[in-house]
């Protein structure tokens, strides 16, 4: 669990979102996304935010370096996956990763050729993940869900390894 929030720990800088649109709610004016803006892709996503949750999320392992050596891969997994697939809807709404941000403004990656957010690579990746997760969750008799309640995710698996079965069943039959 912790190696896997470690993936997503650098969008926590995205959280500005939540003040933006309650401005706007109380004040009546147009949103403008301006925390969201200013702070996404700038405090959290460079080396400092890596080494502060490798360092956290191994103190609460078991397995304290191995956990933290995951949590530090994943972590730069999430930074690669944005440098190549995070570009806003125009050509020119690239995001740049500034990699030693907040302490440093250099290192900064920009990559000209960064797919759309909801481009079809970054769809097709995404099922296709989803799909072998369903999969292997059949297989392995977890999932996910487990995180959130261990007895939906029985129900969840039970349901998936019965699926699995009448798939496999109609392949063999053909």
């Amino acid at each position: 669990m912790l190696v896997t929030l470690a993936g997503v720990m650098p969008d926590v800088d995205g959280l500005g979102i939540i003040a933006d649109v309650a401005h706007s709610a109380y004040s009546g004016e147009e949103n403008t996304f301006y925390y969201y803006q200013h702070y996404h892709h700038y405090l959290s996503h460079g080396w400092p935010a890596a080494i502060i949750v490798t360092l956290l999320f191994g103190c609460f392992a078991r397995r304290h370096l191995r956990t933290m050596l995951l949590c530090f891969l994943v972590f730069h997994l999430h930074l690669l996956c944005d440098l190549i697939g995070s570009r806003g809807p125009s050509p020119g709404d690239i995001w740049p990763i500034a990699y030693g941000e907040p302490l440093f403004r250099h290192p900064i990656f920009v990559w000209n050729g960064q797919w759309r957010l909801d481009g079809w690579q970054n769809k097709i990746i995404f099922t296709t993940l989803f799909l072998w997760e369903l999969w292997l969750a059949a297989g392995r008799g977890y999932s996910v869900v487990e995180i959130f309640n261990r007895k939906v995710d029985a129900i969840f698996v039970a349901t998936l390894q019965k699926w699995r079965t009448n798939l496999l069943g109609k392949r063999n039959s053909l």
